[in-house]
């Protein structure tokens, strides 16, 4: 099983829920968040003086999935979040030993396949 991260642009994320749609991946979890990276941050102006704010708003995509979902997951978020300028975002992928579901106690592929 494989936890797939993937840190992108905000205005990306609706393109992105829609590729992983069309592979059948529908069950995801999504957070706003903030980072500094290579890409500037933001600047904000406030009565008349304008302020490096240094953090660029992001979405941070989560998702759990088999093995045989993988590479299908990971293509359709690098494809939809793309768009070739520094900033896209990174796409992180870790090993899951076990997964249970609280509320049926089934394990590993049947706990998220239900």
């Amino acid at each position: 099983m494989k936890k797939i991260q993937a840190i992108i642009r905000a205005s990306k994320f609706d393109l992105v829920k829609e590729a992983l749609h069309q592979k059948g991946i529908d069950f995801f979890s999504f957070y706003e968040i903030k980072g500094c990276g290579h890409e500037k941050g933001d600047s904000m102006s406030y009565r008349g003086a304008v302020y490096d704010v240094g953090f660029i708003a992001r979405i941070k995509v989560e998702i759990l999935v088999t093995e045989s979902f993988a590479q299908s997951a990971i293509d359709a978020i690098a494809g939809a979040a793309k768009t070739g300028e520094k900033g896209d975002g990174l796409i992180y992928v870790a090993n899951v030993d076990e997964v249970i579901n609280i509320r049926t106690g089934d394990k590993n592929d049947e706990a998220i396949n239900k």
